[in-house]
């Protein structure tokens, strides 16, 4: 049944932009095309940018908004670069919304075709706001100008089966005008729930999903009774995004292309097995995670290692799969004929879109399972249930530790005994996710709510689950062991939305390089590489093609790690879209813009300050156990001979874990006061006015009011060093 039509013109895009966007209210299903103003432009730039400026215009200024609020607004863009057809990595959608997960703003970046289709039908971006009465889902046809509300009760639960289902019923082409978001059973029980974003795969005739992930983007998507979205679209050619200088981007986009065909056989193999080779990379300097992050490599870690992968995936005779037309890349590896053991499709033959590395660590090595098929189940059951598989596998390490401690018993799990590589009993408790039944009901909420229910319910200390529980503002940790270097801890730490790498991956610069030895080096890289990164998300892009495959005389360069030939390529494309003359700081600032913005959007939800920096869990810190300190005892007695000058011959085990845990704790207060002071923000982690005012963000009134109030408040007096060295 149809509830609501709207017919609208399809604006032709200049330089990448329609100047529009949809706004829909589930209310009363009532559905707007609103303009963009130039000026919101100009600060915003695109995809990530303008979602927040629509969650910020939509929501209550006066007070704090829930996850669970109809007020909440889903939002999804693509971006002025967005959709270019010819150019690697520029098919992205941005998705943010308040998460249930850490009660802030949280950005996904998530392949497949849905950005492109919705900004070729004619929108830079849409808000969705309120609750449905009942289950619906939203047809964008940017073929005939229409965009419908419809009942959805008739549909199923799981992503899958919706996107087999709305294909046919609107399909003018089997499916290949076609792009469906779903998110699926589990995340209407879970705070963990992700969303799929569909793409039509040529080589296999079938559709493929790429996952918006952190955060619980799919808990509020079922939330507001949403099961679908749907945007078609007959074809993408390059002119329908009406760039200024048609040549200039023809030749900066076979220029990237080429490179990549040609070096990356040479390089990571990105075409041949995408993010799975980097498990052995990962083990080879001991940043792999095992067994809730205690170490960073294992012996069994060679079961998951890409050359496994690359049986696996089932690529040979039919070409590299991508989840963008043009994208040279192409490292959107799927397992074809894939028989499950458990659950629904037990004994049935199914498509696995990846494992991609962090599924493979979180959902493998992370929980002690080292067998390739279950990483491979666990990674079918969450797309199909709508559920991020780094929180899932975050999650169950940190249970099966609390269980194989004795912190917790069967009595506390619902009767499953989780111990290390449980593969089958973790399953059970996916499955109940999905339900929303049993022990799954509550492992679903993640482990900031699990802290709470472990100690309330079965008397668990709050200390030891604070030190091994990898979350941090909510949200579980992504995949990489950082206890041996400080600047990822603070690109994990200091990052707006939670400890998620796509702010900051500085594991190798700092631990392997070496090439940011002092605080200032560091806070220079916890600048940089965040608003760098940030800039992808603001164009619909996806940051594969920047350095999973680089020149071959980049190491010769002077800024090897930020890959000074691709910025050039990425300022070129810019120009040549938009007509504006940029060079690489240029797009620094851009991003600076938005960063500040989300970080004062932050306060404005009750939180983005020193405090909700602070204490991260100290396993990201430093060795937790005597165990652990003991498996790397020469490392960390050296540190503290030389960095703490103690000697510490005749210490206990446990007398030296609290020494390091001082000393580490201090540094890491360090490291926030130099980035702050980099960042241009007060002690307290606020944008001071006068950085506001150089980054053009004083035009906004409740920007300048939020700075006002909170310009003066002083941080507790536990998240300060206690040396001052960094404001001297």
């Amino acid at each position: 049944m149809t509830l609501k039509e709207f017919t609208y013109d399809i604006p032709k895009l200049e330089r990448g932009y329609s100047d529009q966007t949809l706004y829909i209210d589930l209310e009363d299903y009532s559905i707007e095309i609103r303009p963009v103003e130039e000026k919101a432009k100009e600060t915003f730039t695109g995809g990530k940018g303008f979602d927040l400026w629509l969650m910020w215009e939509n929501m209550p200024k006066d007070r704090i908004v829930k996850w669970d609020e109809p007020e909440n607004v889903l939002c999804i863009a693509c971006g002025p670069l967005g959709g270019v057809s010819l150019y690697p990595g520029a098919g992205k959608s941005i998705v943010t919304t308040i998460s249930p997960e850490t009660g802030i703003p949280i950005d996904s970046n998530v392949g497949g075709y849905f950005g492109p289709n919705l900004k070729f039908a004619g929108f830079d971006a849409m808000a969705i706001q309120g609750k449905a009465e009942k289950d619906i889902y939203v047809l964008i046809d940017g073929d005939k100008g229409t965009i419908e509300i419809h009942d959805a009760t008739d549909l199923p639960s799981d992503a899958y089966e919706i996107t087999r289902i709305l294909s046919d019923r609107h399909t003018e082409k089997e499916g290949k005008d076609i792009s469906v978001v779903a998110a699926g059973s589990g995340a209407e029980h879970a705070y963990m729930g992700c969303l799929n974003f569909s793409w039509w795969d040529m080589r296999r005739d079938l559709p493929r999903y790429k996952q918006a992930g952190r955060g619980g983007c799919g808990t509020v998507f079922r939330n507001k009774r949403i099961k679908a979205l749907v945007a078609k679209l007959n074809r993408i050619t390059l002119d329908m995004n009406g760039p200024a200088d048609a040549d200039a981007l023809r030749n900066v986009g076979r220029a990237h292309s080429k490179e990549i065909l040609k070096l990356d056989p040479k390089q990571n193999r990105m075409r041949e097995i995408g993010t799975a080779h980097l498990p052995s990379i990962m083990d080879e300097f001991d940043l792999l995670p095992t067994r809730n992050f205690r170490t960073g490599s294992d012996p069994e870690a060679k079961n998951l290692f890409g050359d496994v992968w690359d049986e696996i995936f089932t690529h040979s005779g039919k070409g590299w799969d991508g989840c963008w037309r043009p994208c040279a890349i192409n490292c959107s590896h799927c397992i074809e004929g894939f028989i499950p053991k458990t659950g629904e499709y037990k004994g049935k033959k199914v498509v696995v879109d990846g494992p991609e590395y962090e599924t493979i660590a979180g959902c493998g090595s992370n929980i002690g399972v080292f067998d390739p098929h279950w990483v491979a189940e666990y990674n079918f059951y969450c797309d199909t249930y709508g559920l991020d598989t780094i929180s899932f596998g975050t999650t169950m390490a940190f249970v099966m530790e609390l269980f194989e401690e004795g912190h917790i018993d069967e009595k506390a799990t619902g009767g499953h005994a989780l111990k290390w590589g449980a593969a089958e009993e973790a399953m059970a408790v996916l499955h109940e996710i999905s339900k929303g039944e049993g022990f799954g009901n509550h492992f679903g909420k993640g482990i900031r709510y699990l802290k709470g229910y472990f100690a309330e319910n079965f008397g668990v200390d709050e200390q030891v689950m604070q030190d091994i529980g990898m979350e941090h503002k909510g949200l579980e940790y992504s995949e990489y062991v950082t206890k041996e270097s400080l600047a990822q801890q603070g690109g994990y730490g200091l990052t707006l939305k939670g400890p998620q790498h796509d702010e900051a991956w500085l594991i190798f610069l700092d631990m392997v390089h070496n090439y940011m030895p002092t605080f200032e080096q560091k806070a220079e890289a916890l600048h940089w590489f965040p608003m760098w990164r940030t800039w992808f998300g603001l164009n619909g892009l996806c940051k594969l093609p920047w350095n999973d495959v680089v020149p071959a005389d980049n190491k010769e360069t002077d800024e090897p790690a930020k890959v000074p030939k691709h910025l050039q390529f990425y300022a070129r494309f810019f120009t040549s879209m938009t007509g504006k003359e940029v060079d690489p700081n240029d797009l620094i600032t851009q991003s600076e813009r938005v960063y500040n913005f989300q970080r004062i959007f932050n306060i404005r939800q009750g939180q983005g300050l020193r405090l909700h920096d602070s204490n991260p869990p100290y396993r990201s810190v430093g060795p937790v156990t005597e165990w652990e300190y003991e498996s790397r005892q020469d490392r960390y007695d050296e540190e503290l001979k030389k960095k703490c000058e103690i000697d510490c011959s005749n210490m206990s085990t446990p007398e030296k874990v609290a020494k390091l845990r001082e000393f580490r704790e201090e540094q890491y207060k360090l490291l926030t006061d130099a980035v702050y002071k980099r960042r241009g923000w007060t002690r307290n982690g606020v944008p001071t006015m006068d950085h506001v005012k150089k980054l053009g963000l004083d035009w906004i009134p409740e920007v300048v009011q939020i700075v006002k109030e909170h310009s003066d408040c002083e941080p507790p007096a536990e998240t300060l060093p206690k040396s001052e060295q960094a404001w001297d």
